[in-house]
């Protein structure tokens, strides 16, 4: 996996946001509490794929850096229905505090994780690779894109500044897909280019063309996509995209399609379950 994208900082600079919003100046409730040294439990309420262990902690440390945690998972384990996640020892108070924000990031990060399994599982007796998307949490991006590596997907490009990708509306505004491929060739020699088509007619004229990396098939019929690998047959790579889901990613696979692009995994999210109960 790509540890670079969570590296200490970013993931700090995420929770410290995080706490510092839930927080603010102060537990009121928390404060009611007379502070004692407790023993605490996470405890999956459903099965998944587990990310955000490092978020999580980093969130129990920050407000006390005396609390002892023990992961029973790692991020990228799958996790059973009411199996123990980690295990927690320190102060009460601060270990109230930290709940919220450190679940909030481990139930979001493997949710996303958990998505992502689901669907590659569902793919993996072909050799398409999924792929996600900038169709991300804002502030987030870098942990979401993290989370679906562990559950087995290939990042995208992260953002704007790392790769070339020629849309509807920027060929429109070159003149033509050839001035488009030609001006970022000039441009950017060393980013990768990938250029959106939506006709078998505009892949055609993308096969002519040389510098690019990579054809994004958007919103191909499934008759279409299997023309357009044959079309493409060991001269581009291919990436399949638009309205694609759990119910005909299948499909598309078996196309020969070599990546398919789901903006779901990381926007149509569905929280995992997980709770925090104090054991004495």
């Amino acid at each position: 996996m790509q540890k670079s994208l969570t590296d200490n900082k970013k993931v700090m600079d995420n929770v410290v946001l995080a706490l510092a919003e839930d927080i603010g100046a102060g537990d009121v409730s928390a404060s009611l509490l007379e502070d004692k040294t407790v023993s605490a439990q996470i405890i999956a309420r459903e099965s998944a794929v587990i990310c955000g262990t490092e978020y999580a902690q980093i969130a129990f440390l920050l407000l006390n850096d005396g609390i002892q945690i023990e992961w029973k998972k790692r991020d990228g384990d799958r996790i059973a229905k009411d199996e123990v996640l980690c295990l927690l020892s320190g102060s009460a108070n601060s270990i109230i505090s930290a709940e919220r924000v450190a679940l909030n990031f481990l139930q979001t990060l493997s949710a996303v994780a958990t998505q992502t399994k689901y669907l590659v599982d569902k793919i993996a007796h072909t050799n398409a690779q999924l792929l996600d998307t900038r169709k991300t949490i804002p502030g987030l991006r870098l942990a979401q894109k993290y989370a679906v590596q562990c559950g087995g997907g290939v990042n995208h490009r992260i953002g704007l500044y790392d790769a070339v990708m020629l849309k509807e509306n920027h060929i429109i505004a070159a003149g033509s897909i050839s001035k488009a491929v030609k001006k970022a060739v000039q441009k950017y020699p060393d980013l990768p280019l990938i250029v959106e088509v939506e006709t078998l007619q505009q892949l055609a004229k993308t096969l002519e063309l040389t510098g690019v990396t990579r054809a994004l098939c958007d919103n191909f019929s499934i008759t279409d996509l299997a023309k357009a690998v044959d079309l493409a047959k060991n001269k581009l790579p291919l990436e399949a995209s638009g309205n694609i889901d759990k119910h005909n990613i299948i499909e598309v696979a078996n196309t020969g399609v070599d990546t398919i692009s789901i903006g779901s995994i990381t926007k149509n999210i569905q929280a995992i379950d997980f709770s925090l109960r104090f054991t004495d």
